[in-house]
């Protein structure tokens, strides 16, 4: 029984639709040079688990929110600045519990991602992704209790391949931080992919581009995996007229 060589995955969501091909099944499929496997290294490994929270941030950013949602920034006085990552984490779940009783009485789910961050001088302050919902602004300014509420709209922190880039960040992709903890609220499901299977590489002079979309340059990506030894591709087509 032939086994199968390469495995298509289409994330499809309102305006965006996302690509990957990869080789999977036996290692050293036809039409591929037979490489040695690579242990990756713990750099690598840390690469690749930021890689893949930012893809999860992303995913949910675009089936979950819209251009017009808020990025939020909770600061911190400099007089209630936490102790730890512990006693901060502990301020957004008492902060949390609250917004979502609001949330809740105005018939809305309360749905969130967050990155409490520690500059390299010791400055506090958490970045949040929110639902903008009616009395939003004064949900979050009446039950954050430790400094300000800055709002913007999202679509002015960028594209939310950005953003999800922006709101996982670590002291690894950011020198400026001395720690971080990123989160997300648990009601944000995602659905799985779609998938096809090929069992020879099959590598399109074009990307298959449909009506009403277009390739987003920045996200193509192609090449040979340094560790498994197979091509793969990956790229997102983006909605032109956004819904």
């Amino acid at each position: 029984m032939a086994h199968k060589r390469y495995l298509e995955r289409v994330y499809q969501f309102e305006n965006a639709i996302e690509v990957e091909v990869y080789g999977t099944g036996n290692y050293g499929a036809p039409g591929e040079r037979r490489m040695r496997r690579k242990k990756p290294t713990s750099e690598e490994m840390a690469k690749r688990n930021q890689w893949r929270k930012e893809k999860k941030a992303r995913h949910q950013l675009r089936k979950y929110f819209c251009k017009n949602d808020y990025f939020v920034q909770l600061t911190y006085q400099v007089k209630d600045r936490p102790a730890s990552m512990a006693v901060a984490k502990e301020h957004f779940r008492k902060f949390c519990r609250k917004a979502r009783a609001e949330y809740k009485k105005r018939g809305y789910d309360f749905l969130w991602l967050r990155n409490i961050e520690v500059g390299t001088k010791g400055a506090w302050h958490i970045h949040m992704i929110v639902k903008r919902i009616p009395d939003a602004d004064i949900i979050m300014a009446d039950n954050w209790l430790y400094g300000k509420v800055v709002f913007i709209l999202m679509y002015q922190r960028g594209e939310f391949r950005n953003l999800a880039a922006y709101i996982t960040k670590t002291p690894r992709t950011d020198p400026r931080l001395k720690e971080s903890s990123y989160s997300a609220s648990r009601n944000m499901p995602l659905d799985p992919p779609k998938e096809k299977e090929y069992m020879i590489w099959k590598p399109w002079k074009k990307v298959k581009i449909p009506a009403g979309f277009q390739l987003d340059q920045e996200t193509l990506q192609e090449g040979q995996n340094p560790f498994t030894g197979k091509r793969y591709r990956m790229y997102t087509l983006l909605r032109i007229r956004k819904r």
